[in-house]
């Protein structure tokens, strides 16, 4: 059983029999009030983000969750489909609602975490950090970069992100998929 000070982000409990993933959590006291830990949790199986506060009095299940490794195959409309690493015949699909923005960095052949809440896949862990191939840049202009300006590229899975002026197409650069955001440029073209 966890109680309200078990509540911390990345936490798996069960409310109202469905699995939901702690995304924020903040320990709030009130002037005269009883302490609550306000919270934003994600529904795993519908996708759903919602704010709820929590009292000491509240206790929940810890959600027994299975992960395992799963390739990424290719989209089909709003169907992205994974195979099993060792048997490419156990194939699923998660749709673009389900997975949230990490769609924007899925590419053939990536290893992913998958989630299985009662035998069933409900969701994909990216990796943190992952290398993607800059598909288009525009050319930096002598003279902008006295700021350390940015410009924005198309990656090789269509995403577009901004990144420093020095970075050029077919470079491959590091990038954060929590934020979306670029972190290093991992190799010149």
């Amino acid at each position: 059983m966890l109680g309200m000070n078990d509540l911390r982000v990345g936490t798996y409990f069960i409310l109202d029999e469905e699995p939901y993933e702690i995304l924020e959590a903040r320990h709030v006291k009130m002037a005269q009030g009883r302490p609550v830990m306000q919270t934003k949790i994600k529904n795993l199986l519908t996708g759903n983000v919602l704010s709820r506060n929590f009292h000491q009095s509240d206790s929940f299940n810890e959600a027994e969750l299975d992960k395992s490794k799963v390739k990424y195959l290719y989209n089909h409309r709003d169907q992205y489909w994974f195979s099993d690493i060792k048997d490419g015949s156990k194939r699923f699909s998660l749709t673009k609602s389900t997975i949230g923005n990490g769609v924007q960095f899925l590419k053939a052949n990536l290893e992913v975490e998958a989630i299985a809440f009662d035998g069933k896949v409900i969701n994909i862990v990216l990796p943190i950090k992952i290398d993607l191939i800059v598909k288009e840049a525009p050319p930096a202009i002598k003279g902008n970069t006295a700021q350390g300006g940015t410009k924005a590229v198309v990656l090789e899975t269509e995403s577009s992100i901004n990144v420093p002026l020095f970075i050029n197409a077919g470079d491959i650069i590091r990038v954060n998929t929590q934020t979306g955001e670029y972190v290093e440029r991992a190799e010149k073209a």
